[in-house]
Order: structure tokens, then C-alpha cells, then sequence
């Protein structure tokens, strides 16, 4: 499958308004609700989207954005994703060129040099990909810089701990007693053999070789990274392009990213440039996770050398008995299956407990992940840690069967 492009995106199917009184309701705002009733449920969350844009406070505080170094606002990606979910394209394209001219978006966007000042961050770095199709020629070059500064420096932190943690687990889940010489871990052996200490030779005589292992012909584990790109996971997406990198360049690891909304778009190609990866993926629309967890199922070639991590809010628009159904099926075949509810610095989000106690029975742990310390579960999974003991060890709490 190949992402869809700018000219033809591939949203949400836009909600339906049947009752001519809900749309004056949207029309008129929230000083309607004593003549056409209080927006309840799905047109709720379509009025705060229309609120945040053009009331004057808004709703979700888009309106209060001011300019200035400070932090980007998380609010703005959600928002982006919200009306790709509730709009058609036509709307959605009218409402993102409204934002850039009432919250001072275009305003940035326009003006290289407002972009080249402003605070880079992850939410900034989130922002701009949200807004990559919208972005004027003029300041697309300035944008990339952008988020190319912010990716260098994410990777500058997170690069040496990912690799390191893997490739250590990597080793010791393969370690052997009988390596051929080039293979012997000498620190570890000579650990192992002190007892063995000759003072009239002054050496030791070693009883037991620690090897690293044989060095594998093909890679020893498979690790797909299956995320969703709806608006509230944007932080997630940024930092799951970063890891997924860091990965691909190991080549005892056959790394495999995939995003979606409801519809699914295998990056792995772009696995080499996480910059290039982010441009193209596309921020908000509706979720379909069990379409999504299918795909993943059909790439999963030797499942007990596979760790599947899946990383969504889990607030499922496809077929929640289809998505359980698949991960009975992928854990009772031997694939590691970790639901990350984030994966970012924000902690836990908003999610849906009760499909994740759900899946937690079957055997698949849900919870926030920080990006520190996703090094740490990925060796865990790799070493065939059990993973819901290691996020207890962390201090993080995982979703709990119900009942």
C-alpha cells in the first residue's frame, strides 16, 4: 500500500446531520442551545471543534493561542485530527485555511522567519506535519528545517539508548556455551571462570566460554510498529518515526512501521528518513484499528520472533470483536503483543479502558509509555521478559482484566 497523497486525501466518512435543527445548532453556536437544544455525543464534539476555531475564546483553547517562544500547543493537532473526523475534505480544507488566518497559524506558516524563532518541539513538529498539505511553497523549505532540527535532536538523546538496549538484549537472548573464538564475550567469560584463577601461571583457566552468540544470517526478531495517526496520538507518531529509524539501521532487527486512520499506510520504505516518514503520514481522520492489526497479521512471518506494538488510544471505529478475535489469534500463535496507550511525555492519555482490559485478558498489556523508557521495554520484549512485570518494575500502571 502507498500513502495517499495531498491532492487526494482518504478521510473519515464525515458525520451525517439528518435533523435541520442540529445544523442551525452548529451554525449558531453554543447561544442556540435554549432554542435548538444542547449539543449532545458525536454533534457535541463537532461544536467544540467549530468552537475552537470560531468563537471567540474556543472551546478547546485554540482561540486563546497567542504567538510567542513558548511551547506549541497539543490542542492544535488533536483539533487538526478532530475535523478531519466529523468534515468532509471540502469543509476540512476551508476550516485549516480559517485557522491559519484567525489563530495566527498562517501568519507563522507564511513567514519563514516566525517559524525559524519559534520554540521547535515535538507538538510544533506534530503541528506542521498536520498542516504539511496547506503549507505555503514559500515556507516548505523552512518547515522541513524545522522539523529536521527537531528529529536531529530527539535522536541525538534517543539514538544511543535504543540502540544500545537492543543490541545488549539482542546478545544475551542468544548467548551460547560452546562460541567459536570470535564469538566469546571475554568480560563475561573471565566473570565466569575467577574461581578458576592459576597463581603459578598467573591466568586464569577458563572452565566455561560465554559466547554472544552466533551472528545470524537473517535478522532474530521481527518488530512491527503499528500506529495511529489520528490527532490526540500525534506526539506518538513523532516519537514512534524516531525509534522506528533507530531500528531499521540494527540489522539483527527487520523493523516494519505502519500507520492509520481507516486506512492503512505501510511506511516501512521511509523507515531510512524519519523526516521524509513524517511528511507522509497524515495526521486525524477516524480509526481502524482492527483493519489495521489485520495487515499487521498477514506481514508476521515466524510469530514467536515477532513483537507486534501497537500504539493507540484504542477508541476502536472498526469491529472490536474482529480486533480481539486477531489478538487471541497472534498471542496463542507466540507474537509478543504490547498495546502502548502513548508514547510520549504527556503519561496516559485519554483511552478506552475497557476495550484495553479486554485485550490485558488475552495476554496483550496496555499503558503509557515515556520515550526514555521504551529502550527499556523493547529489551525487555526481546529478552521474552514478561512485559506487564517490567512496566510493575517501572512504576507504570497497565490496564487490569476486568472483573
Amino acid at each position: 500500500m502507498t500513502a495517499p497523497t495531498d491532492s487526494d486525501p482518504t478521510p473519515a466518512e464525515p458525520i451525517e446531520l439528518t435533523d435541520r435543527l442540529q445544523r442551525w445548532r452548529l451554525v449558531l453556536g453554543g447561544e442556540a442551545d435554549t432554542s435548538c437544544g444542547a449539543a449532545g455525543g458525536t454533534l457535541r464534539e463537532m461544536d467544540q471543534a467549530l468552537a475552537a476555531l470560531y468563537e471567540p475564546e474556543g472551546a478547546n483553547g485554540l482561540g486563546k493561542r497567542k504567538g510567542g517562544r513558548g511551547n506549541s500547543s497539543p490542542s492544535v493537532a488533536r483539533w487538526l485530527g478532530d475535523i478531519r473526523k466529523y468534515f468532509p475534505s471540502s469543509v476540512v480544507q476551508i476550516m485549516q485555511h480559517d485557522a491559519m488566518q484567525r489563530l495566527n497559524l498562517r501568519e507563522m506558516l507564511l513567514q519563514p522567519e516566525m517559524l525559524e524563532t519559534a520554540h521547535a518541539d515535538v507538538h510544533l513538529v506534530a503541528n506542521l506535519v498536520a498542516l504539511s498539505g496547506v503549507i505555503p511553497d514559500a515556507t516548505k523549505d523552512t518547515a522541513r528545517q524545522v522539523v529536521r532540527k527537531v528529529v536531529d535532536q530527539l535522536l541525538e538523546r534517543l539514538q544511543e539508548p535504543m540502540r544500545s538496549a537492543v543490541s545488549g538484549a539482542l546478545n544475551r537472548s542468544q548467548r551460547n556455551r560452546r562460541p567459536r573464538h570470535a564469538e566469546i564475550d571475554w568480560n563475561r567469560t573471565i566473570r565466569a571462570n575467577l574461581q578458576h584463577w592459576q597463581p603459578s601461571l598467573r591466568t586464569i583457566v577458563p572452565q566455561t566460554l560465554v559466547g554472544y552468540g552466533r551472528k545470524a544470517r537473517r535478522p532474530q526478531r521481527e518488530v512491527i510498529l503499528c500506529i495511529d495517526q489520528s490527532g490526540s496520538m500525534a506526539a506518538s507518531v513523532v516519537y514512534s518515526s524516531i525509534f522506528g529509524a533507530v531500528m531499521a539501521s540494527l540489522p539483527a532487527v527487520a523493523t516494519k512501521l505502519v500507520v492509520f486512520d481507516t486506512v492503512v499506510v505501510d511506511m516501512t520504505e521511509k523507515l531510512d528518513d524519519p523526516v521524509d516518514l513524517l511528511f507522509g503520514v497524515q495526521l486525524g481522520g477516524g480509526t481502524d484499528i482492527n483493519g489495521a492489526v489485520g495487515y499487521c497479521q498477514s506481514l508476521i512471518q515466524e510469530p514467536r520472533n515477532t513483537i507486534l506494538v501497537l500504539i493507540s488510544d484504542l477508541f476502536e471505529g472498526g469491529v472490536e470483536a474482529g480486533l480481539l478475535r486477531r489478538a487471541q489469534e497472534l498471542v496463542e500463535a507466540g507474537v509478543q503483543f504490547i498495546t502502548l496507550l502513548a508514547l510520549s511525555d504527556e503519561g496516559a492519555p485519554s483511552y478506552d479502558r475497557e476495550l484495553a482490559a479486554k485485550l490485558a485478558a488475552l495476554g496483550v498489556p496496555s499503558f503509557a509509555c515515556t520515550p526514555d523508557a521504551f529502550p527499556g521495554l523493547m529489551a525487555a520484549a526481546i529478552r521474552r521478559d514478561d512485559v506487564g512485570a517490567w512496566a510493575a518494575g517501572q512504576g507504570i500502571k497497565t490496564s487490569r482484566p476486568p472483573g
